[in-house]
Formats: structure tokens, sequence, C-alpha cells
């Protein structure tokens, strides 16, 4: 036999290796005389689905009913007067339906008019039944157990045309039943507790990002974060560094979810305890940052970060780029540099250090911070949104507050890219505004 099956919704399982191939009892035959009429016995009285209907010839048609909780199905065909399949109509059929409870369904079914021999009898088998173990290296051989006693409660009904079922519970069905009542109750529980607690992890997190925008005399930014899942790895900060000084740091952690929501928290943890640094040393600060990062992470973990300071009064940017995407400058006469790398990414070295980039920012000139959920994002053609795109939008926006210019952008990059989103967008617009 294949390997360990893998059970479907409806109870049946399907092996992964293809060894072995599936294969179940599809449907058995009952023969009637009015197709209209069973199928609303079926279907109404007996509470049972419509699986197929089917025209073969033009006056031939055959439907498929099951059970609600059955894998078998039973295909209801009306023969032609006078064949030898019509003679089969109206007698016993070999065909068994189990219940957990068939006192219950016996009141059910008699309440809708369905016809029975008898009412429920209990049985009893005197008897062991012998199990063969189902992969026993040989397959003559008896299985080491035993199954018990067991016992259940048997009836008869008829449909319309008289053809006869057996309704039956067996010790075991029942038993399995509840056991599977109670797995499913635990696991949707389990869901209920797992989904609760998601949805704290995404108000904590939210509670991460800047709850305020430290003041500025020259500038006017903003800043936002989408994210793919509940919780991301995706993360930007203001941070007030004194002395006129304001701080923007955009980064992004290796990892999606949970795992990753967690180490952007440590980052943030920790760029917001050292921060102090930054005013006279950032270069400290960031070799501070990276040794917190890799102390506190697992082998492997590592992230992206532009850290910016911004002096108000000389209107000067310095900056960090630890592995991130290249920050863009758009001058005020269109023309656009990119803030380049001038590190390795954190959390990957511990003997890690990095230099500090310089530029002036003018009247009219845009910043923009972002992470690879912009430019990565791609259409149904494949094509990604790209560095290109994101500096027409950040031109054609120039004129609106950082705010509407945000906002249009990821407006245009959710439309470029309507399927189902695959990364955190972030990004931060700053707009010098003069004195």
């Amino acid at each position: 036999m294949g390997n360990s099956p893998r059970e479907w919704a409806d109870g049946t399982a399907v092996r992964l290796d293809r060894q072995d191939p599936y294969l179940r009892l599809q449907s058995v035959t009952v023969f009637v005389r009015d197709l209209e009429q069973s199928l609303s016995f079926y279907l109404d009285q007996l509470g049972f689905q419509l699986v197929f209907d089917a025209r073969i010839q033009p006056d031939r048609r055959f439907v498929t009913v099951a059970p609600p909780d059955g894998t078998a199905n039973l295909t209801l065909v009306a023969p032609e007067p006078g064949s030898e399949q019509y003679k089969l109509i109206g007698r016993p059929t070999p065909v068994t339906f189990v219940t957990e409870d068939v006192i219950a369904k016996y009141r059910e079914w008699t309440k809708r008019g369905v016809r029975f021999q008898f009412a429920p009898r209990l049985k009893r088998l005197k008897y062991e039944v012998h199990v063969r173990a189902p992969h026993a290296a040989d397959a003559s051989a008896p299985g080491g157990e035993h199954a018990p006693i067991w016992g259940g409660v048997f009836t008869r009904f008829r449909d319309l045309d008289g053809n006869t079922f057996s309704l039956a519970s067996f010790d075991e069905v029942t038993h399995a039943v509840e056991g599977q009542r109670r797995a499913i109750a635990e696991r949707l529980e389990s869901e209920r507790r797992a989904a609760q607690e998601l949805e704290i992890a995404k108000q904590v997190q939210a509670r991460l990002f800047p709850q305020s925008q430290p003041p500025s005399k020259t500038l006017e930014y903003a800043g936002l974060c989408i994210q793919a899942r509940k919780v991301g790895g995706d993360y930007y900060d203001f941070l007030h560094l004194g002395s006129d000084r304001l701080g923007f740091v955009i980064g992004d952690i290796s990892g999606k979810g949970i795992a990753a929501a967690l180490l952007m928290a440590n980052l943030q943890a920790n760029l917001r305890s050292q921060c102090a640094i930054a005013l006279d040393q950032p270069q400290r600060l960031l070799r501070s940052v990276n040794q917190l990062f890799c102390d506190n992470t697992p082998d492997g973990a590592f992230a992206t970060l532009f850290f910016a300071e911004y002096d108000d009064t000389a209107c000067r940017l310095r900056y960090a780029n630890c592995g991130h995407l290249p920050a863009l400058l758009l001058r005020s006469d269109s023309s656009v540099e990119r803030l380049d790398a001038t590190a390795t990414v954190l959390g990957i070295f511990k003997d890690w250090d990095c230099e500090i980039g310089e530029c002036q920012l003018r009247p009219g000139d845009t910043l923009a911070l972002y992470t690879d959920g912009i430019t990565e994002s791609y259409n149904s053609a494949d094509e990604q949104f790209g560095e290109q795109r994101l500096i027409e939008a950040l031109q054609r926006h120039c004129e609106a507050c950082s705010q509407a210019s945000l906002a249009a952008i990821v407006d245009e990059v959710q439309r470029f890219s309507p399927h189902e989103q695959h990364d955190d967008i972030t990004l931060i617009v700053a707009k010098h505004r003069g004195s």
C-alpha cells in the first residue's frame, strides 16, 4: 500500500504517493418507476443530496443521490416496462445505511412519511469479530487483536416503489462519530483561539508603528504599511532625536507572518532604546542595533534597514542604507537621486560597520522610502511595478501633500496588482516645503 492517507472533508482518503490508485465505491443502482417522484422521496423525505442528473439519450435519464454524510451514492434508474431490470423494482436491496442513532432517524423519517417494516430492534452479536491487520506482512495471517463483542440497532424501510433498505447503528460507529465530533470541536476551538491571538497580535503590532509625528518646520511627511497577512515583517518609524533632528526608519525583516512580526518588534525595540545615540554618532547607534539583533534573533534572521537623520535647521539628511532598496530623492527640477546601500544587512555579521551618506534637501524636493512590496508587486503579465513606475507616480503627485501622494501611489500599486497581496507594502513620503 502507499503512504499514510490524507483525509478529505467528506471522510474519504487519498494517498499522497500515487503508488496505490485511489479507489472507493461510487454508486449502487436502484430501479424505480418514476424518477421525479423517487427523486422527491430521496431528497425531501430522506434528506439526501442530488449528486448528478443526466440524460444519456433523449428518452433515457438517470440521477444520482447520496446521504448527507456518505461517500457512496445511489443511482436511480427508470427501466423500460417489461425489461429484466423493471422486474427488479420493489425487491429487497442489499443496501445498508449506517447512522449513529437509528431511533432518532426512525422518528424523523416516520414523521416525513417514510414506511418502515418494523420498529428498530436491538441485536448483540455473541461472538468476537476477527480483524486482520490491514498492513500485515502475511496477508493470510490474522491480526493480533480482536474487536470486543458488539451490537447494534436495526430496521428496514421502503421507498415509493417498495425497494427496501436496511438502517443500522453499531457501537463502533457511534463511538467513532462521537470521537470525530469531539476532534472537530477541539480543532474549531483551537482555530478560534489562534484567530483571536492573531487578531491581538495585529493590534499589538499596529501600536508599534508611529502613533504621532515629531514636528518639523521644513518637512511635511507621512508613512503607511499595509500588511499582506494579519501581521508582517515590514517596519517604519519616525523618531524625535532632539535639537531639531528627526529620524526616518524603514526596514524589511526576513520571512513573513508571526515570525517576521516578532523580529520586527525586536528591531523596533532596539532602535527606540538606542536612538539617543543617533544625534552625534549614527554609526554607533546602528552598530549597537546590529549587535542586539544578532544576539536576540536566531541564526539566518536578518533585516534590511534605511535609517535617516534629518537636521531641520540645516535641511541636511544623513543616512545609512543597510542593504535596503535605494531611497529616491526627487529634486524640484525633476531629476532623481538614488540613496544606495552604505552597508550590508543587519543581523548576519557581529563584526559590522557602516558608512554615512549625506545630502541636502531643498524646497520642492521629495524623499521616498519604500519596501519591495511596492516595486515587486506584479500584474497578470508577471511585470513588476518597479522603480521607474514608482518614480513616475511620485512625479505625478508631487504637488499633493505627502498623505495624499502616499495614498494615491499605494492605490496605483494595488490597481496594477489587483490579485492577492503577497508582500507587505510600506512607504514613507517626505516633502520639503521650505521654512
